[in-house]
């Protein structure tokens, strides 16, 4: 039983949980180099790319939880990329770590294309994990709940 004042549950931080698998897309490999080194530092499985054409083919032959996408890049704009992912990978979890810092336009534009979540470059990298907790909590969440419907029985006859 929780002591007075305490929540009646405990939230675990990402760390604690099992392993999940990351995609990054940023055409700064210093920024997908940092990245999936945080990560993998933390016990996830990290991939990157720096071209957001190749994504594609990356979806296609590979599999990831969650992708953390920039949104200026060349070639593939991020708005783009998150609209076409969305297409192929109703829900996977999308967040837009992204240099513009917080542009409200462009963090409007990323959420209706189906991002789950924003975060600007200039923050620290823990802020990132915040957000990529969140999600990854709520996209399991979601995917359970939508186990235990598949098990119900289908009632038959009427009542």
């Amino acid at each position: 039983m929780p002591a007075l004042g305490e929540p009646p549950f405990s939230v675990k931080p990402l760390y604690n949980r099992e392993s999940f698998e990351f995609l990054v897309i940023d055409d700064e490999e210093a920024i997908t180099r940092f990245l999936a080194a945080y990560l993998t530092q933390k016990g996830h499985t990290c991939a990157t790319l720096t071209e957001g054409f190749q994504t594609h083919i990356w979806l296609e032959m590979n599999d990831c939880e969650v992708a953390v996408i920039d949104l200026n890049m060349p070639k593939v704009d991020g708005i783009s990329l998150i609209t076409y992912i969305r297409e192929i990978r109703l829900r996977l979890p999308i967040i837009v770590f992204t240099g513009v810092g917080y542009d409200e336009q462009k963090m409007h534009e990323a959420l209706r294309a189906g991002a789950n979540g924003y975060v600007s470059k200039n923050l620290p990298v823990e802020q990132l994990y915040c957000v990529l907790s969140r999600v990854l909590a709520t996209a399991r969440q979601r995917a359970r709940q939508e186990q235990t419907v598949r098990r119900r029985p289908l009632l038959a006859g009427a009542a």
